[in-house]
Parts: structure tokens; C-alpha cells; sequence
């Protein structure tokens, strides 16, 4: 594949936005544990970049999935992770089935504000007993006449505390398991939602991450997006697309990180020379960049399929995983070859060492990952 030209002014746009809008100000976010989502989403909007591949009539630009591609790795130089995270649920994670299988009216009333980065969207699957298993998912909608009455708890959900409305995942059957799930817009104004605490994180701190409380929020029936009951099948394509961006994400993460390593071991010396005249520091650099450039080319790759119309969810999985490995793997050699002044807080690698350890396990934890893709070759697991 080859980007147009039009793709690489994009990029350069991307970049020079990051470099502008959002790395002077990560310091601060994260120092005091979130980024002013309201302030920051209008911003990106401006430049198309909240609904790139969503219909102008919702205030998308209908641009192809390279642009999200772009974008994405793009987002991978913003130096704290979480932001990115943060742009990536409002992107790619909370309004993909709002824009699949929503109707006209919630479209407009909540695709358009979330493209426009009035509103802040997040997406509410996990619950304390049920992450990775969304078979076990219990929190419930009751319908009563023309609305839903919902009583549950979720967990882990980032821009929680900023969301004006959630993308939830609740169980309005007494079917069990994966059937009687439903995707149904909850705003965060509604009476009885509430988030009752703000979760201290490892890493990624400069993003939101709440655990949230139904208690009898009462909804319209007709926020439910697409089926009543399909809501499981909705949000497996969801993932798809969440564990893509995640990939191209954490590649753009992955190939600064080692650019920014190597720059620092041609000026740093030792013994005589600096350390990037050791072989053994050159082929680890070496190694993982070449490791990067796979990931990047099987990205591209899953782009490319995804734009045919194929379906990508093997790709898509083995993106996740490896992506997942490769970021710990990059995050701690950088480091690792920084020495002791890598592992001070002023020193960017202690923050995306830390920030980095979530790439194995949100949006779908390692293990996970290779359940998947055991079932697509045929095992019996």
C-alpha cells in the first residue's frame, strides 16, 4: 500500500496538532490525574479528527480507514499515554456501533455531539465480576412500558468521569450467557447514575478511569442501539475495531520511544564512546525496530483487508497481541538503556514504562487474545 499525498499532509497535520495542542500540557494532566477532555475534544474536531470515517451528515468526514490509521500512530507521539487512550474510546471503542446500527434520532442527538467533541463518550462493559468473560455481565435493564429501568455497577471505564453519555452493555433477558444483551445509551445526567469513585492507576493517569453506579436509571427503549438482544454480536465487531486502533496506536508509541532511545545513546557516552557504538545496544535497538516495522506492516495489512470489505478479526487479534508484547518489550529496554536516570519520574521513560503495562491487558487482555485466535484454528478451548 502506498499513502496519497493527502494522506501525508493528514499526518503532518496530526503532528504538528500533538506537538502544539496536547504534549505542553501533559505534564500538568498528569500531575493531577485527568485532561480536560470538554476543552481538549473541540480542539481535535476542529480538524475532523473525532469522526474521520463517520457520515458528513453527523459531522464526519467519510475520509477511509487510512486516516484512522494515521491518525492513530500519530497519536502514539503524545507523551502521556492515557490521552491517546482517552481519544481512542471516543473514537473507536463508544460510538463505532452508535454509528453502525443507531437509529436516525440517536444519531443526531448523540453521534453528532461526540463528533463535534461537544459531548464525551465512554463505553460501560466491565463490571467487578465480569472483564474478560462478558458472558457474566449482570447488570440489568427491566423494561417497564417505554423504558428501560437499569440497576448495575461497571468498572475500569475510562472517561468515566467526564462522559456525558455511556455506551452500556446490560442484560435486558433472562436469556443466559452471550444471548439477551443489549447496547443502550445511557446519559450520565440520568437520576441514579452516579460515579462513585475516581480509580488510582499505575500508569495512564492523565486519562479518567471510574467505576460507575446504576441505581433505577430510567431511559427510553428507543436509546437502544440497533436490536434489542444483538447487543453481544454489536460489541465483538466494537472490539475489533478498538483492538485495531490500539494496535496502530502502540505502534506509533513503539517506533518514538526507540527514536527517542537511540537519539539519547548517540550523545550519551561511556567507556570512551558513546552507547550507541556498542553492539550489543545497537542489535537490541535494531531488533525491536524491526519488530516495530512487522507490526506496522501487518497493520497496514489489516487496514487494507478491513477497507475490502474482509473480515479482520483474526488480524485484528493478532495486531492486539503482538502489539501488546512488543510495548513491554520496547518499554523496558528504553529504560533499561537509559540506566538510573531512566527510572526517574523527570525522564519520560518511567512514565511510559508504567503506561505501557496496560497494553497487555485493556481491550482485551493477552490471554484473551490467544483464546480468540485457539478457537479460529479449530481447538477445542
Amino acid at each position: 500500500m502506498r499513502f496519497s499525498d493527502e494522506h501525508e499532509a493528514f499526518r503532518a497535520t496530526v503532528r504538528s496538532l500533538v506537538d502544539r495542542e496536547i504534549n505542553p500540557h501533559v505534564d500538568e494532566w498528569e500531575r493531577v490525574g485527568g485532561f480536560p477532555a470538554h476543552e481538549l475534544f473541540p480542539r481535535l474536531a476542529h480538524f475532523g479528527l473525532l469522526g474521520l470515517e463517520y457520515d458528513p451528515a453527523y459531522g464526519g468526514e467519510a475520509a477511509d480507514h487510512f486516516f484512522t490509521l494515521i491518525a492513530c500512530e500519530e497519536y502514539g507521539r503524545i507523551g502521556a499515554a492515557g490521552v491517546a487512550m482517552a481519544i481512542g474510546v471516543q473514537t473507536s471503542m463508544a460510538t463505532p456501533a452508535l454509528a453502525r446500527y443507531g437509529s436516525e434520532d440517536l444519531k443526531q442527538r448523540f453521534l453528532a455531539p461526540a463528533i463535534a467533541g461537544t459531548a464525551v463518550a465512554a463505553i460501560a462493559v466491565t463490571e467487578p465480576n465480569a472483564g474478560s468473560d462478558v458472558a457474566a455481565i449482570t447488570t440489568r435493564a427491566v423494561r417497564d412500558g417505554d423504558e428501560w429501568v437499569i440497576n448495575g455497577q461497571k468498572l475500569y471505564i475510562t472517561n468515566g468521569v467526564q462522559a456525558d453519555w455511556i455506551c452500556l452493555l446490560a442484560r435486558t433477558s433472562d436469556e443466559g450467557g452471550y444471548r439477551g444483551l443489549s447496547q443502550i445509551i445511557v446519559p450520565t445526567t440520568s437520576p441514579g447514575f452516579s460515579v462513585s469513585r475516581k480509580l488510582d492507576k499505575l500508569g495512564n493517569r492523565s486519562s479518567d478511569t471510574a467505576e460507575l453506579v446504576l441505581d433505577d436509571v430510567r431511559v427510553p427503549v428507543d436509546y437502544t442501539i440497533g436490536t434489542s438482544g444483538r447487543g453481544f454480536e454489536q460489541q465483538m465487531r466494537q472490539f475489533v475495531i478498538e483492538r485495531m486502533t490500539a494496535a496502530y496506536t502502540i505502534a506509533g508509541q513503539c517506533r518514538y520511544a526507540l527514536q527517542r532511545t537511540r537519539d539519547y545513546l548517540v550523545e550519551r557516552s561511556a567507556f570512551g564512546q558513546p552507547l550507541a557504538a556498542k553492539q550489543y545496544v545497537a542489535f537490541r535497538l535494531a531488533e525491536l525496530s524491526a519488530r516495530v516495522d512487522l507490526l506496522v506492516s501487518h497493520n497496514r495489512q489489516c487496514a487494507v483487508d478491513l477497507m475490502a470489505g474482509e473480515d479482520v478479526t483474526r488480524m485484528a487479534t493478532v495486531a492486539k497481541l503482538t502489539a501488546g508484547r512488543l510495548a513491554r518489550d520496547v518499554a523496558d529496554l528504553c529504560l533499561q538503556f537509559h540506566g538510573g536516570v531512566g527510572y526517574m519520574e523527570e525522564v519520560w521513560t518511567a512514565r511510559f514504562f508504567r503506561d505501557m503495562r496496560l497494553s497487555s491487558i485493556g481491550g482485551g487482555a493477552d490471554e484473551v487474545m490467544l483464546l480468540v485466535l485457539a478457537r479460529l484454528d479449530g481447538f477445542p478451548v
